[in-house]
């Protein structure tokens, strides 16, 4: 009798699902989706992009794609749940291409057909096979229920690489691969019992990196392509917060200085250019290692002078063979002329762009809502903001894919509270995709039930092994490495 009455079920939930629209009223209006997927481009194999209709209502939502070089699929349901194989298959076979997308929705007995609308599939491939990522709850208290995480960016596949269950109490940020290159990574663990990993190849070293000559332990890394030295930004970070409706925080330095660890010899290479009393912030290598790019703000009293903070966009060579710096330092975006502030430079691995965050104020842009992604242009020098990417909330935290053909980055334009990721494309001319929200299985029950904030994202071309066993062992031991300063 049980087996009876599962069989009249199943049959029953087949049915439900499989409803077909009849007699479809054609609506002159583009469906309301969630997340907006309209006109997106993405790389043939990225995950499906499900998406939700904004109506919550809506009593059924049936979808077609079909693909201009042939394939179709179809999704009949509560949102457009698009099976993986059949999402993969239609996407490769049409790479280069467009897909065009069906949606019906039925409500109060009617079907409704909205306007079609594309999907570009990019000839541009994304290889790499996933994301790192901190996520961390917008709290603003020390440590919390943290997580780096990786995801799979050809399936949903997210899996936990070190979170605050494993070490409580513990803050750790900076979470830095090597170019992609998820087999040298390094990260932070701030305060009492901290200290900066630095692994190759799963091979776990936790160093000390601050010493009787630097005011703090590194964080805001960067590797050196040879992977043998890393930039590292040593500083402290602290919190204001504001009492009227508008603004709720601001986040600044008191001091900010950059040292280059040799992780052959333990040693801090110093520069006295970097060592001022301005505050030099957020280093980054260029692709051939000769150059070190970092911002620079003249000092200020935070955080009464909060307003007053502006960073330049800078550069100084880097001689990996003789271990030093040059003896000058070149600015190529003033913050005096633009009279806003530029952060968080990453170069593209091609060596043609430097992509960078620009506010009107502070060297952490995570919490200004004016934050904005812009592109230089190493061939000629000009830069301008990335007005097809941007929105009227923050951008920031963004990281290349391993052939500078995508990139990643946060916004909050969703909510205004959440920082999530967002994936877009870039031409040989500079010219940039319309961007789309890191794919999920049910999008609105995935984000409305997660109360996290994305930062720090970053390519891998492999997945990260990570010994979370071992990774105990050391922090709890206390044991670190102490690293000593080289003269320049």
């Amino acid at each position: 009798m049980r087996r009876a009455k599962w069989i009249l079920w199943a049959v029953w939930a087949i049915w439900a699902c499989g409803e077909k629209p009849e007699n479809a009223k054609l609506a002159d209006a583009l469906p309301a989706i969630w997340p907006d997927y309209v006109d997106v481009t993405i790389p043939a194999g990225i995950a499906p992009l499900c998406f939700n209709f904004a109506d919550e209502d809506i009593d059924a939502m049936d979808v077609v794609i079909r693909g201009k070089k042939g394939g179709e699929l179809h999704a009949n349901g509560d949102w457009a749940d698009l099976d993986d194989d059949q999402w993969q298959l239609l996407t490769s076979q049409n790479q280069g291409a467009d897909l065009t997308v069906t949606v019906c929705t039925k409500k109060d007995g009617q079907w409704t057909q909205w306007r079609d609308f594309p999907i570009h599939v990019s000839p541009y491939p994304l290889d790499d096979y996933g994301l790192t990522y901190r996520r961390i709850p917008p709290g603003y208290e020390v440590g919390g229920n943290i997580g780096i995480y990786e995801r799979d960016l050809h399936s949903f596949r997210e899996r936990p690489l070190l979170t605050e269950s494993d070490l409580p109490g513990r803050c750790f940020n900076c979470h830095t691969p090597n170019h992609a290159n998820a087999r040298e990574l390094t990260l932070q663990i701030r305060g009492e019992g901290g200290g900066t990993l630095v692994q190759k190849d799963g091979r776990q070293r936790w160093l000390n990196t601050k010493t009787d000559s630097t005011r703090a332990a590194g964080s805001y890394a960067y590797w050196h392509p040879q992977g043998r030295y890393c930039a590292y930004a040593v500083n402290s970070v602290h919190q204001a917060f504001f009492t009227g409706p508008d603004d709720r925080i601001e986040a600044y330095h008191r001091f900010s200085d950059i040292v280059v660890l040799d992780t052959q010899t333990d040693g801090l290479l110093l520069s006295p250019l970097l060592q001022t009393d301005d505050l030099e912030i957020f280093p980054a290598f260029s692709p051939d290692g000769q150059w070190l790019y970092y911002s620079s703000s003249r000092p200020c009293r935070v955080p009464a002078e909060y307003e007053k903070v502006k960073c330049s966009l800078c550069r100084i060579a880097f001689d990996a063979e003789q271990r030093r710096f040059g003896l000058q330092a070149d600015t190529l975006v003033n913050a005096d002329s633009l009279h806003r502030s530029a952060t968080q430079v990453r170069p593209s691995y091609d060596g043609r762009w430097l992509m960078y965050t620009v506010s009107d104020r502070s060297n952490f842009p995570v919490f200004q809502r004016d934050a904005d992604l812009w592109l230089l242009d190493l061939r000629d020098g000009s830069t301008r903001p990335l007005d097809e990417v941007n929105s009227s909330d923050v951008e920031s935290f963004h990281n290349w894919s391993s052939d500078s053909r995508w990139f990643v980055f946060t916004s909050k334009r969703t909510d205004g509270m959440y920082a999530q990721l967002f994936l877009a494309s870039i031409d040989d001319e500079g010219r940039c995709t319309k961007p789309f929200l890191l794919p999920q299985r049910n999008p609105r029950k995935y984000y409305a039930e997660l109360f996290d904030s994305y930062n720090v994202p970053d390519f891998t071309r492999h997945p990260v092994a990570f010994d979370v066993g071992e990774a105990q062992r050391q922090v709890e031991s206390n044991e670190r490495i102490q690293v000593k300063i080289m003269s320049n």
